[in-house]
């Protein structure tokens, strides 16, 4: 059955901070930055933003250019690695401001019947929100035109002056699967690999509630509190019969909280590699089903990336898979004749039983390998292979930052509006697409440009928007990063925007969003 995305809409902040100015503020060279990174701005979201009303933007974008009925809408899955709650899903309150939105017209259930969720697997959920609304629309077959909305949100914060900061970005988006897409046909074909690694991860971190006390009051001192000797101590000793043991956060008697910070704890040149295993592994399995199906045979047809017009793939930062994609580009020539013209231009490959089968000889391996990896990056091969199919991709990217789970989908729009504007000719042509997710897992598949793509594209005017954002100082990104600017920078206008969150009582944390004209 042909199911795939019939729309893609995209959301993302009005402000963002330039990357010249990040560069001066933490004495980074931006050409690095630049050149060797890709990265010219990220996305910050404002006072009155968050994963919900990016998420709710997106989808009443989509939407809205639809002219869609909200009682026809039978799933909204929400993939995230930004959950505002540990229980109720952040795709609750996206249903919650829709309903505001559509009501007066469709009624006050028009979302009753929709089913919700939020997936979370790192940076991949969305594709496997994708993933699953693809198989629910096709399960109910073409008569049924069941219509499926995944929608991904997420902000992309990392500690101020880590070694990630730079790579930030913020925003959400919406995608429109059903029956017949105009835009890409993604047939039932998935190449997956998954690893239990601990390359980035969200913990719940445990602080004791003495640390707490000792900070407080370190606290105090610094701002000229007349803080005695054992004090903390004192206040431990009593602790039992204070009123903070009794009503606050620690009133079931426990000696430690547990918090949780947006803020993940990662080893990026880990991740890297992760990455880097992750898809090459996930595109094997993908070649094997291809072989075990008859689709493709590799002793006489071309390389499977060869037949992918463009390489649509998940980025942290814009030149990724610019970086990453030689692993996937050796592993789908190897023994032919354009990697017999590789060899001759940098040699042979390290292979692992080269080396010393100690550590010592594990590292050495990988250094090589990681040389050879950037080789096969420099190649002539190479670079036309990744100008022609993956460039257009990380144009977006290099103005938004890190959208987390939905930067494959920004990647692809930003190619298909790329190749809009260059009148390129993609009907019937086949795009690879490659998700990943720390943690880790990669998903590979494919889909098929629809004949009216062109239609559909018209109406986004992605870098349009993109170029009428409104870039900020040092001093408000660092307050908005630390959550101590409360005003907006830029007035909701034509936008869900949060209006409270609850700070005692038996809603404690709930959080109030409403449309602002």
């Amino acid at each position: 059955m042909k199911v795939g995305i019939d729309d893609i809409s995209i959301h993302f902040p009005r402000i963002y901070f330039d990357m010249k100015d990040f560069a001066v503020m933490r004495g980074a060279d931006y050409g690095k930055l630049n050149k060797g990174l890709g990265l010219s701005a990220m996305s910050v979201p404002d006072a009155h933003e968050d994963t919900a009303t990016m998420g709710a933007n997106a989808a009443t974008r989509l939407i809205d250019r639809n002219g869609l009925n909200p009682r026809t809408i039978g799933r909204m899955y929400l993939g995230t690695e930004s959950a505002l709650d540990g229980s109720k899903p952040t795709a609750t309150y996206i249903l919650d401001m829709l309903t505001q939105r559509y009501e007066q017209k469709y009624g006050n259930d028009c979302f009753r019947n929709c089913d919700v969720v939020d997936m979370t697997f790192a940076c991949i959920g969305a594709v496997d929100a994708l993933h699953n609304t693809l198989d629910w629309v096709a399960r109910g077959g073409e008569e049924a035109d069941r219509i499926g909305i995944v929608v991904f949100s997420d902000n992309a914060k990392y500690d101020l002056e880590s070694t990630g900061e730079y790579t930030q970005g913020a925003g959400g988006g919406a995608l429109l699967v059903r029956h017949n897409p105009r835009l890409i046909t993604i047939p039932d074909r998935w190449g997956v690999s998954t690893t239990p690694v601990h390359d980035f991860f969200k913990p719940r971190r445990e602080v004791s509630i003495t640390s707490v006390i000792q900070h407080v009051l370190q606290l105090a001192r610094e701002t000229g509190q007349n803080i005695k000797e054992g004090m903390a101590e004192r206040m431990i000793k009593h602790l039992p019969e204070s009123t903070v043991r009794r009503l606050g956060i620690f009133s079931h008697g426990e000696e430690t909280v547990h918090i949780h910070r947006d803020e993940p704890v990662f080893d990026g040149q880990y991740s890297n590699s992760c990455y880097q295993e992750a898809v090459k592994t996930a595109f094997g399995d993908f070649q094997r089903q291809a072989v075990d199906d008859g689709r493709w045979n590799p002793k006489t047809d071309e390389p499977l990336t060869e037949q992918w017009s463009r390489i649509i793939v998940h980025l942290p930062y814009a030149f990724q898979a610019k970086r990453m994609f030689p692993d996937v580009f050796r592993h789908d020539r190897r023994g032919g004749p354009v990697w017999d013209e590789i060899i001759a231009e940098i040699g042979e490959e390290p292979l692992r039983d080269d080396f010393e089968d100690t550590p010592e000889g594990e590292s050495s391996y990988e250094k090589s390998a990681n040389g050879y990896r950037r080789a096969i990056s420099k190649t002539t091969s190479y670079q036309k292979f990744h100008l022609r199919r993956i460039e257009k991709g990380q144009r977006a990217s290099s103005l938004i930052g890190n959208q987390y789970t939905g930067s494959i989908f920004l990647a692809l729009m930003s190619t298909f509006e790329s190749d809009y504007e260059e009148n390129s000719s993609l009907e019937g042509g086949t795009f690879g697409l490659c998700g990943y997710g720390s943690g880790a897992k990669a998903k590979v598949f494919e889909g098929t440009v629809s004949e009216s793509w062109r239609e559909v594209v018209s109406g986004w005017n992605l870098f349009e928007r993109l170029a009428g954002r409104m870039a900020i100082d040092e001093l408000t990104y660092t307050e908005l990063h630390k959550g101590t600017l409360h005003k907006s920078v830029v007035k909701p206008s034509g936008e869900f925007a949060l209006i409270d969150v609850e700070t005692e009582g038996v809603l404690e944390g709930a959080r109030s969003y409403r449309w602002v004209n």
